[in-house]
């Protein structure tokens, strides 16, 4: 992986060496999310060690009241490794940003090449089911329910094998009873039951919503439409009888075992639906599939990204040259000039101890003791200095990272 930063670190996976802002260099901006923005970073001191980097404002993300969410995926993300996830390999943080450095895939989501009407075939869709089943069954084994499966949450790799992203509403729950009752997740992907527990106090759901968002994925990846019309400001009510009551529309000459399959995935009642990568491999529609090629590439999907192209907006690198208020690009002098003017402030409070604050900085003292407690709760993280026993049990998954797109 190349060189180590050189700053001392007394995180809590034992690392030696702490990562930092000054340890990558910034090569372009390539999105954004809900949480966050994303650019491709270089590691410094290193021949081709290229990642993602995701970062996000501290200060923003407390008033936007998201800063809990933040800090519980990357608890969560510190936790797994699997080679069709987007893998977490460092974090860090400064005065105004949390960092979260990962995989960088360059294929694109699928949703933008549903957008650009790609004709995806059903080879493509037997591997995309086959990884992100195999993805969904690593995660009950951690006792993770995602929440937000859907094609702007998985990315493509140069070969087009699938990465799930974006666990930042993903939810951790009881070994002994899996049990959720909050709301989560993005209307027209959401499963029945996650509606009807928002209501019902005696309804709840667990890992089976992830298999009926898959459900829907892989449909919209086919035919580049949802199988069911809920639109964002349908109520919950409404649209448990929508689903209830409706029924989707299947091509005449897909073959049968393709149609079962969705009728399997898009059960209204969960336990009726099909939930585990030994169940889906049951299935007639993958007949030829030999479960121990899943995990390491063997199944080869028709459709890979450009390679000569971009598969993602450009505007998004405008943005943060242009609009954005304090681009990435200028941060070390930004927060040179924010320490100076700190330190000039203290001097002069010191001068002047006996006038009493102002509302404003009343308010300013607030947000430096939220700060201080986001500064407290958060976890560094540097993949590479986990420990020989963690590696080794890994060794399948790390593989995984010379697949990835560099």
């Amino acid at each position: 992986m190349g060189e180590k930063g050189s700053k001392l670190s007394n995180n809590p996976n034992g690392c030696e060496d702490q990562v930092g802002f000054n340890d990558f260099k910034v090569v372009r901006a390539i999105g954004r999310g809900a949480f966050g923005k994303v650019c491709i970073v270089k590691r410094k001191n290193t021949k081709n060690d290229v990642y993602a980097m995701k970062y996000m404002n501290k200060l923003d993300s407390w008033k936007s009241d998201v800063i809990e969410n933040i800090l519980r995926e990357l608890n969560i993300l510190t936790k797994l490794h699997h080679p069709f996830v987007v893998n977490l390999w460092f974090t860090f943080q400064d005065e105004e940003d949390i960092f979260m450095v990962s995989d960088l895939l360059l294929g694109g989501d699928l949703s933008y090449h549903i957008k650009k009407n790609v004709m995806f075939t059903l080879n493509d869709a037997c591997v995309y089911l086959c990884e992100l089943a195999s993805v969904l069954d690593y995660l009950k084994s951690k006792h993770i329910v995602h929440r937000d499966i859907k094609p702007d949450n998985i990315l493509l790799d140069k070969k087009g094998h699938l990465h799930l992203t974006d666990f930042n509403i993903a939810a951790i729950v009881s070994q002994n009873q899996p049990r959720l009752k909050t709301f989560a997740g993005t209307k027209p992907y959401v499963a029945p039951e996650v509606f009807l527990a928002s209501y019902d106090h005696g309804s709840y759901y667990d890992y089976s919503a992830d298999w009926w968002s898959l459900g829907v994925t892989i449909y919209e990846v086919l035919r580049r439409k949802k199988p069911f019309h809920i639109h964002p400001d349908l109520g919950h009510e409404d649209a448990v009888k929508l689903l209830r009551n409706g029924s989707i529309s299947l091509p005449v000459d897909w073959p049968q075992s393709l149609k079962d399959l969705f009728f399997s995935l898009l059960q209204f009642d969960p336990s009726k639906r099909m939930n585990s990568l030994s169940s889906l491999l049951k299935a007639n529609f993958f007949e030829k599939v030999n479960e121990d090629d899943i995990l390491v590439s063997c199944l080869s999907p028709d459709f890979q990204p450009s390679q000569t192209s971009l598969n993602y907006d450009p505007t998004y690198e405008l943005e943060e040259l242009i609009v954005e208020s304090n681009p990435l690009h200028k941060k070390k002098e930004r927060l040179q000039k924010r320490r100076q003017s700190r330190e000039k402030i203290l001097k002069k409070s010191l001068r002047k101890s006996d006038i009493s604050l102002t509302e404003e900085q009343v308010e300013e003292t607030a947000e430096e003791k939220a700060m201080k407690d986001v500064e407290k709760h958060f976890v560094t993280f540097n993949r590479e200095r986990l420990s020989t026993d963690t590696a080794n049990t890994d060794e399948v998954m790390q593989k995984s990272k010379t697949s990835v797109d560099s």
